[in-house]
């Protein structure tokens, strides 16, 4: 089942045409993501904060379908896909009321942080995705 997070587009994350800047998607993306995690029992702070793992973005894709504005009520639903064996990729479908608004999907790989060499996905992160998973 996918984990499904909610909020309010902010006035600052809109441009001169009041609609959501295209890279403030992601931002979005990542708030679902960590809010995720930390459902999950993650410890957001050892998870980002030089750990002996991290799990950078290789890759990165966005499809927009309406505009986003200030005021928009939006439920991000975040689908992660393990992608053996030290890959995952996160599926975001992003919805005011019940319109696609935008889909977006982010592919992370597992290193280790101090040797930035490719690493099997931990125990602790195989458990989130079975959690978020279809």
């Amino acid at each position: 089942m996918p984990f499904c997070y909610t909020r309010t587009v902010r006035f600052a994350e809109t441009d001169a045409a009041g609609v959501v800047y295209f890279a403030n998607v992601f931002q979005l993306c990542h708030e679902a993501y960590e809010a995720s995690l930390a459902a999950a029992g993650i410890d957001l702070k050892e998870f980002f904060c030089q750990p002996k793992m991290a799990f950078p973005i290789i890759h990165s894709k966005a499809d927009f379908y309406r505009p986003l504005t200030c005021g928009d009520s939006l439920e991000i639903e975040l689908t992660p896909v393990f992608c053996p064996p030290d890959e995952y990729e996160i599926n975001y479908h992003i919805k005011v009321g019940d319109r696609l608004a935008a889909q977006a999907t982010t592919r992370h790989v597992c290193i280790n942080a101090h040797q930035r060499t490719r690493q099997p996905i931990p125990e602790f992160l195989l458990n989130w995705l079975d959690q978020w998973s279809n």
